[in-house]
């Protein structure tokens, strides 16, 4: 046990930071455990909350997103959104360069 004030109030203070931090990997944990299309959004959500309070690593964070990502793209909203780029590239017509003026020669210094 510890003796002195200053080691008594980092026990406690570790002991609180342990009980959030395990809190927050439980519902990590639950969150993709869990996860289906409606509720990825809310597990991208959990998986930040764990990176921005040191729980996991940033780019473990970054790794986990990334996977759900692909896990619940599918190829119909890939091929919507393709759709939509052909339809908005047709619907705006190209414009053609202004002609430029000539430019003036600087006269000759003696």
């Amino acid at each position: 046990m510890p003796i002195t004030k200053s080691a008594k109030k980092s026990l406690k203070v570790s002991r609180v930071k342990k009980a959030q931090n395990l809190k927050t990997k439980v519902a990590l944990s639950k969150a993709l455990k869990n996860v289906d299309e409606k509720t990825v959004n809310s597990a991208v959500s959990t998986i930040d909350k764990a990176a921005k309070t040191g729980v996991i690593h940033k780019n473990k964070a970054a790794r986990l997103k990334s996977a759900l990502s692909k896990k619940f793209s599918t190829t119909k909203a890939k091929a919507e959104k393709a759709e939509a780029k052909v339809e908005k590239k047709a619907a705006t017509p190209e414009k053609k360069a202004a002609p430029k003026a000539a430019a003036k020669k600087a006269p000759a210094k003696k």
